[in-house]
């Protein structure tokens, strides 16, 4: 059903019409809300296109959408009647494997994407800080339990909105490393992400290590928390290579990596019984937290499994 444009809107509002019939990759941190006023996922053809924060505002209409869609890939016939903002690539570059990573922004936010999928905006980081609230929750400066001289790592820089929620937690004196891949990423965060997360990176308490995360741990170091924000899923990864970030292997390497009563903690798309039963299997006590993608959604479907070891016998 296709709606026509209310006629309050001047020439230069009038909404511009796309439309998508196809096998879709689905962006999994667009907000609950728009899918359910939608009826589905939206599609990155609808994300480039559409703005969804002021047009909605304004009164324009989105059309019935027939269509199903899940986290990651699914089908839709769909028909948007929006005001659209221009969808501008900034950069790119390419993973060991050949797989893109590219920034755009639309409007006031910046999008990463990953081969056309989106993996995360800066309109929606509220998963990603409670990865670090939850994390981190013995570690939040003036608590008994913070030891004198917190140590963090986190796998995996993204945006860098994990970073910043570990930062203001942890306080002074700390170490957050922080295990990043692509140094294309790094430098988004020293340039394009400093508008709206300031100098993370230069802020001594941070150290980034250029280096897969499975290589940074097992020579010694170890940390009072541990923070892993890098696939979907095990069965999602973004890299051949990060499949070994689930392994019996990397497992011990996570064990021998934390402190007595330290904290592990995973973002997850979407549930993972097979994260979890890595997990138990490698003797962690595990807790999993639903997560919206925006703090306003009711719909959770990310978790953030928080882990920590059983106490010996």
């Amino acid at each position: 059903m296709l709606v026509e444009s209310p006629k309050t809107l001047s020439e230069e509002e009038k909404p511009s019409l796309k439309r998508t019939n196809s096998t879709i990759n689905i962006c999994h941190r667009i907000p609950g809300i728009l899918r359910a006023a939608c009826g589905g996922d939206l599609g990155r053809e609808s994300v480039a296109d559409t703005n969804f924060g002021d047009s909605c505002q304004q009164g324009a209409l989105w059309s019935g959408v027939g269509g199903r869609g899940n986290a990651l890939v699914g089908e839709a016939d769909l028909t948007i009647l929006c005001p659209v903002k221009d969808y501008i690539q900034l950069d790119q570059t390419s993973l060991p494997d050949g797989n893109l990573l590219a920034l755009y922004q639309q409007g006031g936010d910046l999008i990463l994407e990953y081969n056309d999928l989106v993996l995360m905006s800066t309109s929606l980081t509220w998963s990603e800080q409670m990865l670090a609230d939850l994390g981190c929750i013995d570690l939040v400066e003036g608590a008994a339990t913070r030891p004198e001289h917190p140590r963090v790592l986190i796998g995996g820089l993204g945006m860098g909105f994990t970073l910043k929620r570990v930062l203001e937690l942890v306080g002074s004196p700390a170490t957050v490393d922080v295990a990043e891949l692509m140094n294309r990423v790094i430098e988004w965060n020293r340039t394009y992400l400093v508008e709206h997360n300031g100098a993370l990176l230069d802020d001594p308490r941070t150290n980034v290590i250029l280096a897969d995360l499975f290589d940074c741990l097992g020579d010694g170091d170890t940390y009072d928390a541990i923070l892993i924000d890098i696939d979907d899923t095990p069965d999602a990864v973004i890299t051949e290579d990060n499949a070994n970030l689930y392994t019996p292997a990397f497992m011990v390497l996570l064990r021998e990596s934390l402190n007595p009563g330290g904290c592990l903690a995973y973002w997850m798309a979407i549930p993972s019984p097979r994260l979890e039963m890595a997990l138990k299997k490698a003797g962690f006590n595990l807790e999993e937290y639903p997560m919206p993608s925006h703090k306003d959604d009711e719909e959770m479907p990310h978790r953030i499994y928080v882990a920590r070891l059983n106490p010996p016998s």
